[in-house]
């Protein structure tokens, strides 16, 4: 009896791999439009559905720090026709707010982590500052005069800022937006003179001399921006902040529907016009599979809950 009933499960296992997906799958972008978590998933979406031949399509749920998109697929059903397209936010909103309807970590099912980048930092060129060192020197000398923009309490840009503040010893004064756009607009209007984007959103800005590139968060140079260091290597030793992207199921989705999505994700990040299009967004492919990409969660968040315990980080 014991037999037959493994027989029938791992019969109804590969029906459920094979079939899926049968029905409409939404991939939930908990941020907005335009952004740097939307443009890969559009990007992903339609490569997903030539490979399966179902459909996959992208709805934006943006509002409370990721957190109101995240909570819509901690509570879908968990067979595989709702996903979470999420990263680095989806750890800091863990920690900096206090009473989340759901579990960051148990309440989602890791399917892969995707791809990786970096954000530039970025200063508005009347500012007196051409290096990295000289924007912590100038800090230095007028503690909390100088405001750094961010496309709103919590998200990843304003906990890079900080880290990168608490690292380099600095107090830098925090200007939250409503989105990167507004952000963006102020600092090249040159009202809020710091800025850490997405390599695609400031690139033509920097090769057209209206925004100053100082460093990249990452650990290595991007490729486009050959001239600009690192920031740890422009001054600040240690301080790396990679912003990566990843796919979620609810938690208790079925085994091989997750396995079966994470190995079409990661035959998709072997296509190089899909490669092409994630360099154009500002990022590189760096997928893993559920079970290494839960070992880096876990990691992430707990090095975001470090960082935000560090430097007092608040949605407030």
């Amino acid at each position: 009896m014991k037999a037959l009933l493994f027989l029938l499960g791992l019969v109804s296992s590969i029906a459920h791999s094979q079939t899926y997906p049968s029905r409409p799958v939404r991939i939930i972008v908990p941020l907005g439009a335009g952004g740097f978590a939307d443009v890969p998933a559009r990007i992903l979406a339609p490569r997903l559905a030539a490979q399966t031949g179902g459909t996959f399509f992208v709805e934006n749920r943006p509002g409370a720090g990721s957190t109101i998109g995240a909570d819509l697929v901690a509570k879908a059903e968990p067979d595989g026709t709702n996903l979470l397209f999420s990263g680095t936010p989806h750890v800091i909103s863990a920690h900096l707010y206090k009473k989340l309807p759901y579990d960051a970590l148990k309440d989602f099912a890791p399917v892969a982590l995707i791809a990786s980048g970096p954000y530039a930092l970025v200063v508005h060129p009347d500012l007196p500052a051409r290096s990295v060192k000289e924007l912590v020197a100038l800090a230095k000398a007028e503690p909390g005069k100088i405001d750094y923009a961010s496309s709103g309490n919590g998200s990843a840009q304003h906990l890079v800022g900080a880290l990168f503040a608490s690292a380099a010893g600095i107090d830098l004064n925090h200007v939250p937006y409503k989105g990167s756009s507004q952000a963006m607009q102020d600092v090249l209007g040159g009202r809020v003179k710091v800025h850490f984007a997405g390599i695609p959103n400031v690139i033509n800005h920097v090769r057209n001399g209206r925004l100053r590139a100082l460093g990249v968060t990452t650990s290595k140079r991007w490729s486009d921006l050959p001239d600009v260091p690192t920031i740890a290597e422009a001054g600040v030793p240690g301080y790396e902040a990679s912003l990566w992207l990843s796919m979620f199921a609810p938690a208790r989705t079925p085994a091989e529907i997750v396995n079966r999505l994470s190995e079409e994700i990661g035959k998709a990040l072997q296509d190089p016009d899909m490669l092409q299009k994630l360099h154009n967004a500002g990022i590189a492919p760096a997928y893993r599979g559920p079970k290494e990409f839960g070992a880096f969660l876990r990691a992430e968040y707990e090095k975001w809950g470090k960082v935000v315990r560090d430097t007092g980080a608040t949605v407030n």
